[in-house]
């Protein structure tokens, strides 16, 4: 094992790996209207970000913070997938995990909100 390890064996896991994350990025994008109305706010505030930051710490705050919801924008988006997968019956469960996941977006919105008054503001 260690040797197809030194052969590339990591590398292929990595190249593989990375195929498999533009296909969700790729999938989220074609499917989820949120995801796609995330990337656009996110196209529109990056170069804002990265001009009224005055630091490179600011500007990675600010950029930061946008990126976090794209982030937890996907994580539910899975989670809602999961589910579906499970079952498209209502049940109590299916509709907390997706309500939990709804409130994880939110919150990564309102942090949004909080490191750009804090950076933009104090």
């Amino acid at each position: 094992m260690e040797r197809q390890t030194r052969n590339g064996m990591g590398l292929r896991r990595v190249q593989r790996a990375f195929i498999c994350s533009l296909a969700g990025l790729q999938f989220a994008w074609k499917s989820e209207a949120a995801f796609r109305q995330e990337v656009l706010a996110a196209a529109v505030l990056t170069p804002l970000a990265i001009y009224l930051g005055e630091s490179g710490l600011e500007r990675s705050l600010l950029l930061g913070s946008l990126l976090l919801v794209l982030i937890v924008e996907l994580l539910n988006s899975a989670v809602e997938a999961v589910v579906d997968r499970i079952s498209i019956e209502h049940h109590p469960l299916s509709g907390q995990a997706k309500d939990l996941g709804s409130a994880a977006v939110a919150l990564a919105m309102a942090h949004v909100l909080v490191v750009w008054a804090g950076v933009l503001l104090l």
